[in-house]
């Protein structure tokens, strides 16, 4: 009997033989950039191996749910490849606990659970149409659990984006999408172009910059590893670190270049920097969370979704922590598809100070291992470096060193010295409204969105706006333009931000008021003020207040070492207060660098079960509340929003559709919901169906939910 794996909408079919062979040599090459290219093949060729079964030839009918995942599983099991078979068993509903072999029975939701069920014969009876080949444990496995489980993670990454793809490629009768995206040796020759004309600069703070760059061009020809770039705030870091990016990829025949930026800040102007430079087709911007899951007995028109799911398939690709860190602690399929493509790239970690201290371990930890498991390159980029070493030691060989990019940077800090910075301690909000009305052009940053649109709503209309993340990134970027215009044009501009304006936005403002904050949020909102160094520092004034808000929960540590190290006397730029405060934040944070006990979790197992992947999934989240994306039909988005609900799904569209979407928390979403503001479109995603509460100033329209809350 031929066993088919899908029939299409219109009637053409695949056997499970063809569908096998072909995900397997696609999971292979992935697996390859990491050295796994035979573990990669075995999964591919078991995952499926369940569809060959009267009960799920049936069920390809119309017939009964047939679980079809849990017999490739046995099979990998009864090689002991215990990673292959978790992989199997999951590439549908997820990467599973593993659990314990001991105590676990077939009732249990686990893998040893479900292998039991296997065993029992509670599953159908199968005829395996291919021969697996035992291959051996992938490097580095056995080593510890932590590690297994990052191996695991990503191989379990290379079998769902290969069983996708050739399930898409399927589905569109053979035809494969040519990616018009270049080669890093192209983007090289591209930058090098860009950056010509400024290898003879006429004022020391351009002279300045070119050091710096050249330093990192220079650096790029140096192995992988972990490098840092500590470069203050108007040193051209962004530029400089994909110089050494490109370089260094180039040289190590690496794939790609991942730019990630803290959550708390937006990421369209580093995007649109790298698009202007590189063309869009090389330029990924990932804001959306759009995922669509394939359930494991889903008919094969339930595929269509997924092609909206994103794979990282760009040699540039810019997103946020957020979106980086819960994916490598993710266990679902259309989270991790992407994951793979980590491995054998250059990882720029933008602004790393700003990594949240409650789930520092696991962040370092997963930077650390994909250095030395995965081919990658790590640099952690920032004005103000925290101290990181210690606990990078903790989870990388000793073969590693961390070297900084641009070791006379210490030195040039004078140089790049542009602002004073005052605390004038607490002040209300009249009173802050009558200060920044006395200027003409200045900056004000607060840390929740209540003060934010109550000062704003003060101010006087003519030249004052307001940015949020609750506007789509197009319409930010629109105001930032008309802003840029007005400060060049010394016309009135005041601006009422939270802190989504400090981490590389390129505005100039002579004067800026900044609520307190950790003093790393501090320079960077210095960073918006005289920014270009025409102005003397003594009269460029930033000043810190407090009064305004209540201190939200997330900011009082940082806050707490602010306080310690900001004083009257004190140069709060100075290399030596940047490194107090570090010193404070680590203190006043103490032990508690793991939240949701992600690491001691896979060492050691919970209650007993061991590599809790669905465990640990549901306890990480780098923000407290989970977010939603809402779509914006208003401008351009009106179109790519009606095309959307007409049931196209593609990633080209999803990644269009970025620059009109909101991310709100849960509550607010479904806040939205209830008052049938919203058009569902899955549990991550709705359209804005009352574009009424689109208001064209300040954004989407939550604040009956939202007073109060931290920006994130």
């Amino acid at each position: 009997m031929e066993y088919l794996a899908h029939i299409s909408e219109d009637g053409h079919t695949q056997t499970v033989l063809e569908h096998l062979e072909n995900t397997a040599e696609l999971c292979a090459g992935f697996a390859k950039a990491f050295g796994a290219e035979e573990q990669g093949r075995l999964i591919g060729k078991a995952h499926d191996i369940g569809k060959c079964s009267d009960a799920f030839q049936k069920r390809l009918s119309g017939g009964h749910i047939v679980d079809h995942a849990t017999a490739g599983a046995v099979e990998c099991a009864k090689q002991n490849a215990i990673w292959a078979a978790g992989c199997v068993a999951g590439h549908h509903g997820g990467l599973p606990d593993f659990g314990n072999l001991k105590n676990d029975t077939d009732e249990d939701a686990t893998l040893f659970g479900r292998l039991k069920r296997g065993i029992s014969g509670k599953i159908p009876s199968y005829i395996s149409p291919v021969a697996l080949s035992k291959a051996p444990n992938p490097n580095h496995y056995g080593k510890d659990n932590l590690t297994n489980s990052y191996i695991i993670r990503m191989l379990y990454s290379c079998l769902v984006d290969a069983d996708y793809l050739d399930t898409e490629q399927f589905m569109s009768n053979g035809s494969h999408r040519e990616s018009a995206a270049e080669s890093i040796p192209v983007l090289c020759e591209k930058l090098k172009r860009y950056i010509e004309p400024w290898w003879n600069p006429t004022n020391e703070l351009n002279k300045k910059r070119c050091e710096i760059l050249r330093a990192c061009i220079e650096e790029g020809t140096q192995g992988k590893g972990v490098y840092t770039l500590t470069v203050p705030t108007g040193g051209g870091k962004t530029i400089a670190s994909m110089a050494f990016s490109l370089v260094h990829a180039k040289e190590n025949a690496m794939d790609r270049v991942i730019y990630v930026i803290p959550y708390t800040s937006i990421i369209e102007q580093t995007a649109a920097i790298f698009r202007n430079v590189f063309g869009k087709e090389n330029v990924i911007e990932h804001h959306s969370n759009a995922g669509y899951e394939i359930k494991e007995n889903g008919s094969t028109a339930q595929y269509k979704p997924s092609r909206a799911i994103e794979n990282w398939d760009a040699p540039i690709i810019v997103t946020t922590a957020v979106q980086f860190f819960e994916s490598i602690y993710a266990n679902r399929s259309s989270k991790c598809r992407k994951l793979h493509n980590i491995a054998n790239s250059v990882i720029v970690f933008d602004e790393a100070q700003m990594l949240p201290t409650d789930h520092l371990r696991p962040c370092v930890a997963a930077i650390a291992k994909l250095v030395e498991l995965f081919g990658s390159t790590a640099v952690l980029c920032t004005a103000t470096q925290p101290v990181l070493n210690d606990l990078f030691m903790q989870y990388i060989s000793q073969q590693y060193t961390i070297k900084e990019l641009c070791p006379k940077m210490m030195d040039m800090y004078a140089a790049f010295k542009r602002v004073s910075i005052i605390n004038i301690g607490n002040i209300d909000i009249a009173e802050l409204v009558i200060r920044l009305e006395e200027l003409p052009q200045v900056l004000c940053i607060v840390n929740s969105r209540k003060p934010a649109q109550e000062i704003f709503d003060r101010l006087s209309e003519e030249g004052s706006f307001h940015l949020s993340t609750l506007m789509y990134p197009a319409h930010r970027r629109s105001v930032l333009s008309e802003i840029r215009l007005r400060l060049k044009e010394g016309k009135p501009c005041r601006v009422i931000s939270t802190s989504l304006i400090e981490a590389g936005v390129d505005v100039d403002f002579p004067a800026v008021f900044r609520e307190m904050t950790g003093l790393d949020s501090i320079l960077q909102a210095a960073g918006r003020c005289n920014r270009e160094g025409k102005h003397p520092a003594e009269s460029s004034i930033v000043t810190v207040f407090e009064g305004v808000s209540n201190t939200p929960q997330l900011l009082k540590v940082n806050i707490g070492a602010a306080r310690e190290v900001i004083g009257s006397e004190v140069d709060a730029t100075s290399p030596e207060t940047i490194e107090k405060y570090f010193k404070a934040y680590r203190s006043l944070a103490g032990t508690r660098l793991d939240r949701a006990e992600v690491i001691s979790s896979f060492e050691n197992g919970i209650q007993g079960r061991m590599l809790p992947f669905c465990s640990v999934a549901e306890k990480f989240h780098l923000i407290n509340d989970n977010t939603k994306t809402i779509y914006i039909p208003l401008e351009k988005g009106e179109r790519l929003v009606q095309r959307l609900s007409e049931g196209e799904h593609s990633r080209e569209l999803f990644r269009e559709l970025g620059q009109y979407c909101v991310n709100v928390y849960e509550n607010q979403f479904y806040m939205l919901m209830g008052i049938n503001a919203l058009t569902h479109i899955d549990d991550n995603s709705a359209i804005l169906k009352n574009t009424q509460l689109y208001d064209n100033t300040v954004g989407l329209d939550v604040n009956d939910v939202s007073n109060g809350c931290l920006i994130n």
